[in-house]
């Protein structure tokens, strides 16, 4: 009889899928990740499941919050729309850390964790985890500073 996978057991999964498609990412886009290899991994199916556009506008981000995917409409497959707050649209080089992050939620939904997405963005920008959880708390201070 085959064995029963558990929730942990998807979790893992999971968390490892991510860590291999962040280094897959990294292997064609890197090492440095700017707005303009940003805007081509948007394109590529292979990292974004789903279409998405990016819009700097804070009015459906929660305070704090630095960006946020939103569904274009009823389905995932019509695309989304990656909000990410104007502070940051002086500093477009930035963006792809934020970006990175919430494409773990857009690609895999609320099963993905906050650990799966600083792995993804932690291997896609060749980076620890450690390293780049620090580097997204400076910019997420930047908002509390800004207001």
């Amino acid at each position: 009889m085959p064995t029963q996978l558990t929730a942990d057991d998807a979790r893992q999964s999971l968390t490892a899928h991510v860590a291999a498609k962040g280094l897959e990412l990294y292997q064609k886009y890197g090492p440095t990740i700017g707005w303009a290899e940003l805007l081509r991994i948007l394109e590529d199916r292979a990292f974004v499941r789903y279409s998405c556009e990016i819009v700097f506008d804070a009015k459906p981000l929660l305070p704090g919050e630095f960006a946020h995917p939103s569904m274009k409409a009823d389905r995932p497959g019509e695309g989304f729309i990656l909000h990410v707050h104007p502070h940051f649209f002086a500093q477009l080089d930035c963006v792809p850390w934020l970006v990175l992050y919430q494409l773990v939620a857009l690609n895999y939904g609320e099963f993905a964790s906050a650990d799966d997405a600083e792995t993804f963005g932690a291997a896609a920008l060749g980076l620890t985890r450690d390293e780049y959880y620090t580097e997204l708390c400076k910019l997420a201070d930047e908002l509390a500073v800004t207001g």
